[in-house]
């Protein structure tokens, strides 16, 4: 199905304003993330105790967070879960191990003594909210040293995935489009990452699931212009580069709306509607499809114009020294006196 028809956009002539768009998002999360100490990374890289509660009647988060400051923990996070139970309501509390209350961790203890900090927590509560009863209904532990394997097996998942899409693409096209892809990857995930440090959202693994999906997304529609821009170039032999790459992302802008579209429908509609826990997922995918569709176009595929004119240039620069350098002369033949 054709959305857009008879489209002729000159994509490769604003691949200036472009950069520097993107050079501006990028150098303002990268701002952002100094000034914050870098991510703000949640329960499962930092470790502590994520505990849920279930109340009998609709209790306030800030009733809750105000619970647990008076009784010593700091900056807890509090998260209400919205249209899960018929009658009452359930929070979500996570505390890290750094911001707990005094005496609730050992020093140099590995794990978490879960039962003594959650029973703490919910004294703290019990105290503070007298008249609304609640019980624990799930609890979940994660030791310091967990968080920074995770923290780490997180980082490793994304860096070896980028060398295993450079391989692929290098492969399957040119070396010049796998540096396209993997400049337009790394585009996407910094600015996502950017805006959840702009935001104070925290990294949790669903976050780190969902820059995975991003790269994914991302890749997928970057590949279909590719794929289009290696046709043309059997086709279209006597046009120039520039042209041939504007003609190919023309060619595919109607698949690439279509795409995006649907996607962005589905993701926002998690947002509002899916619930706290895939909430920041939703959020995640939604600056993912719209950074990932504007890169497939605006960084990708620039960047192999930008590369493929390099080589041009060197390329015509070595064969006007060659034709530069003077001939040898022939040696003369001595004459037979």
């Amino acid at each position: 199905m054709q959305v857009l028809r008879s489209i002729n956009i000159d994509f490769m002539a604003q691949r200036k304003v472009a950069f520097l768009f993107s050079a501006g998002l990028i150098l303002i999360g990268i701002i952002s993330l100094i000034l914050h100490g870098g991510p703000r990374y949640g329960i499962d890289f930092l470790g502590g105790i994520e505990l849920r509660l279930h109340f009998e009647k609709n209790v306030q988060v800030g009733q809750v967070r105000q619970a647990l400051l008076d009784a010593g923990f700091e900056n807890p996070t509090i998260k209400q879960l919205a249209g899960e139970t018929e009658s009452g309501s359930d929070v979500l509390i996570f505390v890290q191990k750094d911001a707990s209350a005094p005496m609730a961790l050992a020093a140099d203890s590995v794990l978490i003594e879960s039962s003594d900090l959650s029973k703490q927590i919910e004294a703290a509560i019990s105290a503070q909210i007298t008249d609304n009863p609640f019980t624990e209904v799930q609890k979940n532990l994660v030791g310091p040293k967990i968080g920074n394997e995770l923290r780490n097996a997180a980082i490793l998942a994304i860096l070896i995935a980028m060398l295993l899409i450079l391989g692929y693409i290098s492969w399957r096209f040119e070396f010049r489009f796998a540096i396209g892809a993997i400049v337009a990857l790394f585009h996407d995930v910094i600015i996502t990452l950017g805006v959840f440090s702009l935001l104070n959202f925290e990294i949790s693994l669903a976050i780190v699931a969902a820059f995975l999906t991003i790269v994914g997304y991302s890749l997928n529609d970057t590949i279909v212009v590719f794929d289009r821009v290696r046709e043309n170039l059997k086709i279209m032999r006597k046009e120039s580069y520039t042209t041939i790459l504007n003609q190919s992302i023309n060619q595919s802008i109607s698949r690439t709306v279509i795409t995006s579209l649907t996607t962005l429908f589905v993701v926002v509609f998690l947002y509002f509607f899916g619930g706290e826990v895939i909430k920041y997922f939703a959020f995640a995918m939604i600056i993912g499809v719209i950074i990932g569709t504007y890169s497939s176009i605006y960084v990708a595929t620039p960047v192999v114009l930008l590369m493929h004119q390099r080589a041009e240039s060197a390329r015509n620069k070595k064969m006007g020294l060659d034709k530069r350098q003077p001939k040898k002369p022939s040696p003369k033949k001595k004459s037979k006196a």
